[in-house]
Parts: structure tokens; C-alpha cells; sequence
């Protein structure tokens, strides 16, 4: 990260237009993206580089599942058959957990495999994890991606020891905490969620955190969770957020000053767009979070993937002087956002709010009621 301390904008987009460059040279081959842009009216010579970016339209996983649904069973967006047949490189396949319906399949080149890896793995030594550490992983595994790459960062970057111990199926939560023990876990990578609930099993079974599991770092994804009441339950460590999602590997995090999420953006191109029109919006104002893979350009380029997350870009300049610009962080999900009397409200918003109450057992439904009158 040192290398983008105090780099110009302009020197950081020459890189940033190079990788775009070779990415759209493979996607033209590829017939997920010969439909989409083809659709458009759109021809290789309209986009000569990265400013011509918002010439192209930007896709969802509404597209991707279109696209496995004709072409069964990996889609038609990976690119495998634009490769001669004795160029093909080796191809890794995961899929999305599938808790909204089919799983995708999440495919990697060797190239852009390692990559992802490299990004969580400068992320995890971005946050302080590192030599001597023995990270405990909550993250599940499976045909799902995210155990297994954050497995592979941690060893491949880290020099950390790492417990690859799921998310409560594949070890029980009273057996995680009594390794964590015993292994002296000194930090914890995953969702927020289970690893408070970890805290309270430990607490639970005579398990001080902090004292009898010296944990001194999380890393995972806050969400809308309270950062103060994750650090108390393990003893005050500190606590980061990183955001990614399961197409494009990490995105941004946060680093030692948490002062937003900084964008990976020698790697990640990423532009905040309405939530109805994907147009850009200005630096500030909450919309979906579009994303460009630059350095995919093996197997399944990603380019202006449009993930429904809501986020915005942190306005101000940080205090690290790094080039990359920061974003704030997961706000919700726009396709289940809704309008209450002109304002955007998001469900995942109001969990922060109830927890502050000690009769809410983790569960809501928010209905929204009008009167006669309309108010």
C-alpha cells in the first residue's frame, strides 16, 4: 500500500486504464458480453479506455443467472471457449451460498485467483494481522468461495497461522471458543454476527475473552452492526471492516485510521450509480455500488457489475495521503430498499436501533402504515 502513498490521480489512472484496457480485449471474445453490449449498440471501437466507461451498461447477478439458465450449468460468461484449446488455462469454480435461490457459479483464472487472494491478503497486513498471529476463520466452506480464498490469503500473505474453523456446522460454537483457547487466537476473521455470538458462547462456558482468548483484532463485515458493542464482547480489540463480494473479491477496507473503506483501486474500479438509472452520482450521495475487476482479464471478466449494495464515497481527505478514495462502508440493499414519506429506508438500517433494547431477540418485520389522510 506504501507504493500509493501521495500518488497523483493521474499516475494511478494510467494503471487503472491499462488493466481495463486488456480486461475489455477479453471480454469482447466472450458471449455473455457480445449480448449485453451488443444490445446496446454498442461496437469495440465506441470504448477506447477507462473514460469511455460509462458507455457500457452495467449488469447484476439478474443477468448472470439469465445467462446459466441458457447455457447450463456454468452460464456463458467465463470466456473458457475463447481460449484455443491447448491455451486453456485451469479453472476454479465455487458458487454463491444460494440463500436467495440458485447458487452462481464463481469462476477464476489462475491469474485473477491469485489476485483475489493478494487483495484480502494486503487487506488482513493493511489491519495489522501478521507474523505470529494465529487468525481463527468463521467463514464457511463447501462449494461457497469465501472460506477457502480467505484461507488462502491468510497463508499465502500473511504468515499467520490460520484455524479454518467454519461457521458453527462444521465445528461446534463451544468447541470453536475452546480452541480459540488453546491456540491463543489473537485475531478472528468473518461476519460480525456469529463472532458475537462466539463472545457470548465463550462467556457462556467460562470463557473470558480478552483474558483467556487474547484477541487483539477483528476483521470481517460490520454491515449495520454496533462496531463498540463487537470490540466489548472480545475484550475491546479493535475492530475493521472490509467490503466484497463474491464475483469480484475484496474491495475496500478499512485501514489503522477507520476512517472509511479505502478502495483497492490499483485492482477494483468502482463507481457509486443510481439505483433506478445506474447513472453516476456525486461523491456523497448513497447508491449502488458498480464495480469494474481490472485485473480480471483471464477467466470471467467482471466489468461494471452492478451488486445492489448501498454505499457512498467518504467525502475529505484522509490522514493516510493514500491515492485510493474511500468509501463508506455496506448501508443496505437497494432492491429491498423502500421509500417511507420521501426518505430511502433500508430494513438492515434499523437492526442497530432495536439491539439497544433489551427485549429484541435478534428478529424484526417493519411494517409501514399510513393514516386516512395519507400521513
Amino acid at each position: 500500500m506504501t507504493r500509493y502513498t501521495n500518488m497523483s490521480g493521474d499516475e494511478l489512472f494510467q494503471i487503472q486504464d491499462a488493466q481495463f484496457k486488456r480486461a475489455m480485449a477479453r471480454a469482447w471474445k466472450i458471449p455473455f458480453y457480445q449480448r449485453l453490449w451488443g444490445e446496446k449498440g454498442i461496437e469495440a471501437g465506441d470504448i477506447s479506455g477507462l473514460r469511455d466507461i460509462a458507455k457500457l451498461p452495467a449488469f447484476s447477478k439478474t443477468e448472470l443467472m439469465d445467462s446459466v439458465e441458457r447455457f447450463p450449468p456454468l452460464g456463458d460468461y467465463h470466456g473458457l471457449d475463447s481460449y484455443e484449446k491447448g491455451d486453456r488455462p485451469p479453472m476454479v469454480v465455487h458458487t454463491t451460498s444460494g440463500t436467495t435461490g440458485r447458487p452462481q457459479p464463481l469462476l477464476f483464472g489462475p491469474k485473477s485467483r491469485e489476485i483475489q487472494n493478494l487483495l484480502l491478503g494486503r487487506t488482513y497486513t493493511f489491519q495489522g494481522i501478521g507474523d505470529g498471529d494465529r487468525v481463527h476463520s468463521v467463514y464457511g466452506h463447501g462449494l461457497i468461495n469465501g472460506g477457502h480464498y480467505v484461507r488462502e490469503s491468510v497463508l499465502h500473505f500473511t504468515r499467520a497461522l490460520f484455524l479454518s474453523a467454519g461457521t458453527g456446522v462444521e465445528t461446534r460454537s463451544l468447541q470453536q471458543v475452546q480452541i480459540m483457547r488453546d491456540f491463543g487466537v489473537t485475531a478472528v476473521v468473518g461476519f460480525a454476527d456469529y463472532i458475537k455470538k462466539l463472545a457470548e458462547v465463550a462467556h457462556e462456558s467460562g470463557i473470558l475473552p480478552g483474558r483467556d482468548i487474547p484477541v487483539r483484532i477483528i476483521s470481517g463485515h460490520l454491515g449495520r452492526e454496533s462496531r463498540d458493542a463487537l470490540s466489548a464482547s472480545w475484550g475491546d480489540c479493535e475492530v475493521f471492516d472490509w467490503y466484497g463480494v463474491g464475483d469480484t473479491g475484496c474491495i475496500a477496507a478499512e485501514g489503522p485510521d477507520h476512517d472509511g473503506l479505502y478502495v483497492m483501486e490499483d485492482a477494483q474500479y468502482v463507481e457509486i450509480g443510481d439505483t433506478e438509472t445506474d447513472a453516476p452520482l456525486a461523491d456523497g450521495e448513497n447508491g449502488n455500488i458498480i464495480v469494474t475487476c481490472l485485473y480480471k482479464d483471464d477467466i470471467y471478466p467482471c466489468i461494471r457489475f452492478n451488486t445492489k449494495d448501498v454505499s457512498a464515497v467518504k467525502l475529505g481527505t484522509s490522514q493516510m495521503n493514500l491515492g485510493f478514495k474511500r468509501i463508506e462502508g455496506f448501508l443496505g440493499r437497494s432492491d429491498n430498499m423502500i421509500k417511507l414519506r420521501g426518505i430511502n429506508i433500508y430494513p438492515q438500517g434499523l437492526a442497530p436501533v432495536l439491539e439497544q433494547n433489551n427485549a429484541y431477540a435478534g428478529e424484526f418485520l417493519c411494517v409501514a402504515e399510513r393514516a386516512s389522510d395519507g400521513s
